[in-house]
């Protein structure tokens, strides 16, 4: 019935979230040496874009399920916008928000932390490579 507003309120919440941490980061580099000796400087992904990552996650899945319910006329463009509303369901609409809506964001937010997780991995291991290429060629 209404189960897209949950992640449709963390989503809002972390757009702004997202766009307040943008102005004050630093862009952090990092030197990095290749196996032929060539040397290139990478920059650190910000955390305001991998909030922007699930700022995306979070609208997308959003539009798809309000565009689901708007389907199977559960939502319609008029007031009060929620059949459940309407016919006086309205105890059962927020208990599918407090059930399905509240899953579906955690969901949503645990893949989010499994990215975050590959992320630092992916760029630990791109450093650790990189020290371990110079100390070869220092020898």
């Amino acid at each position: 019935m209404a189960c897209f507003l949950v992640p449709a309120a963390e989503a809002v919440i972390t757009t702004v979230t997202a766009k307040a941490m943008k102005s004050k980061e630093k862009v952090e580099t990092v030197n990095i040496s290749f196996s032929d000796g060539s040397v290139e400087e990478a920059t650190k992904i910000k955390f305001s874009t991998k909030l922007g990552w699930l700022n995306k996650l979070l609208w997308g899945g959003s539009a798809l399920l309000a565009f689901e319910h708007v389907w199977h006329g559960e939502v319609v463009p008029y007031f009060p916008f929620l059949t459940a509303v309407e016919s006086g369901e309205t105890a059962g609409m927020l208990a599918e928000m407090g059930s399905a809506g509240v899953m579906m964001a955690v969901l949503v937010t645990a893949v989010w932390v499994g990215m975050l997780a590959v992320s630092s991995i992916v760029e630990k291991r791109a450093i650790h490579d990189s020290e371990s290429i110079k100390e070869g060629a220092a020898v």
